[in-house]
């Protein structure tokens, strides 16, 4: 899970982020693979020194050569422009391997920001693949109502496997995102999305499962930052958004929880913290997004001229993204791309 803390006095902030720590652990039904990683408000900054470095806790990784595969079940009533960014968004890992779709000249690009990935070994010495594809996208219409609980995330994708309309990928990731009229379980009340797995019985394997939603409706300023600005926290002008708010605000996230799940998938991984509120590759480096930021500034980006819109990557068929800061194992910082 993604939690955020808003911003307030130190002594404030410090009992916040306690509190979130203490709600995440009372919110912990045991045994459950569910997890909780500590977040706080985008615009408030971890620190990189040593004491807040990602530890590897021995497990597996998604290191299975070749490429993290992902599965898009899109829940709800999702507009096609962002259905089509967030494609565009799965392009840009490979983009020269479709000559479907326009490459991209220049840099930084979401590819290069995705190298840093590469760094996370497991015990074997194996690296999370530098490569991303998307294979299948699916709908559904609000098959569970409007109101989700969070266990429902993981019985959807098992019930898309069980019935043929996904395969069974242990090297993948299915990530469940809804739309703004859908409530899922804490999301916008201490989460952005969440990570987790899930046990298919009659496929006798264990699956990695995500959730993403929409936040342009219920939580902008919480869940789309900085590009909305929150009801509490630092002065702050919102940027303008290159693909639309609720657009780039899926984006920010999945690229939060692909770094979380690819390095940390079954709660073994690399992270640093508490194993059911862990701060994890991008979840360490919260709020930074540029070169000079610090809090309530996300450092500094890109401006498109003609829409003055912000962004920090370039991506396929022309689009421009923003994407978090992550932590890098080998500098032992939080990496921006460039």
């Amino acid at each position: 899970m993604a939690t955020m803390l808003f911003v307030g006095e130190k002594s404030h902030q410090l009992l916040m982020i306690s509190l979130a720590i203490v709600v995440a652990l009372a919110l912990t039904t045991p045994g459950s693979s569910s997890l909780h990683v500590k977040r706080s408000h985008p615009s408030v900054l971890h620190t990189t020194a040593k004491t807040n470095q990602l530890i590897y806790h021995g497990g597996p990784l998604l290191t299975k050569p070749g490429t993290i595969n992902v599965y898009l079940i899109w829940y709800g009533r999702n507009s096609q422009k962002d259905k089509a960014t967030i494609t565009d968004f799965f392009s840009s890992f490979t983009p020269t391997n479709d000559h479907s779709i326009s490459r991209i000249q220049r840099p930084p690009t979401v590819s290069k920001w995705w190298k840093t990935i590469q760094s996370y070994k497991d015990k074997a010495g194996s690296s999370v693949p530098g490569a991303v594809r998307l294979i299948k996208q699916i709908s559904n219409d609000y098959s569970l109502g409007k109101n989700i609980k969070r266990a429902q995330i993981a019985d959807l994708v098992q019930n898309k496997i069980d019935n043929n309309l996904l395969p069974v990928d242990p090297n993948g990731i299915y990530l469940v995102l809804t739309s703004r009229d859908v409530t899922v379980e804490r999301f916008c009340m201490s989460s952005c999305g969440f990570h987790d797995t899930k046990t298919v019985p009659a496929k006798g394997n264990q699956v990695v499962v995500g959730h993403v939603g929409d936040p342009s409706l219920q939580c902008p300023g919480f869940c789309a930052w900085p590009y909305a600005v929150p009801a509490y926290g630092p002065p702050f002008k919102p940027l303008v958004s290159p693909n639309g708010v609720g657009a780039d605000g899926l984006v920010i996230n999945i690229a939060t929880i692909l770094a979380g799940a690819a390095t940390n998938p079954f709660r073994d991984g690399y992270y640093q913290g508490h194993v059911e509120a862990p701060l994890e590759a991008v979840t360490a480096c919260q709020g930074k997004f540029g070169e000079g930021a610090f809090p309530g500034f996300p450092g500094k980006l890109l401006e498109d001229r003609a829409s003055n819109a912000s962004y920090n990557a370039y991506g396929a068929n022309g689009r421009k993204f923003l994407l978090p800061a992550m932590w890098d194992p080998v500098s032992f910082s939080c990496k921006v791309v460039t």
